[in-house]
């Protein structure tokens, strides 16, 4: 993975509170050490920072992403609805699209939510070659965005 991505991906999440850079940085190395060869699609929108996971440069093709918000992590599955979820730990009503929010990375080894992404990573139309080079590419940054820290309380 090319070091000047790598350092913008981190100067990235660096603009999150701790608590919420700290849980992405562990979800993300928890995902890259579950997914070895993956592409890492990086998008700065205006709501999220968001990281996908797929086996090639191409967003339609990605498995999993995780997205950045002021106030917590998602793990988005990309083909969430078509997954069976005995424990109900997926939220989301649409037609494609689940998530789990992350309170913390340690959630991604319990058992419920490890068989979700095995699932996922054995249903996917376009695996991901474990024996290809993980690389990381950034998409796009939005010129636009809101913050991405919660707004501080003040004093009254």
């Amino acid at each position: 993975m090319a070091a000047a991505e790598k350092e913008q991906l981190e100067s990235l999440i660096s603009r999150y509170a701790p608590d919420v850079a700290a849980c992405a940085r562990r979800a993300l190395a928890s995902m890259r050490k579950r997914l070895p060869g993956a592409v890492e699609l990086v998008y700065d929108n205006y709501n999220a920072l968001v990281i996908g996971f797929g086996p090639s440069e191409r967003a339609s093709q990605a498995i999993f992403s995780i997205a950045l918000y002021p106030r917590w992590v998602n793990l988005f599955f990309l083909q969430g609805a078509s997954l069976s979820d005995p424990a109900g730990r997926l939220r989301g009503n649409g037609k494609f699209v689940r998530n789990i929010v992350l309170r913390d990375a340690s959630e991604l080894d319990e058992p419920e939510v490890r068989k979700l992404i095995d699932q996922a990573i054995r249903r996917a139309p376009h695996p991901i070659d474990g024996r290809s080079r993980r690389r990381l590419v950034i998409r796009s940054i939005s010129a636009q965005q809101r913050p991405r820290r919660p707004p501080t309380k003040s004093k009254s």
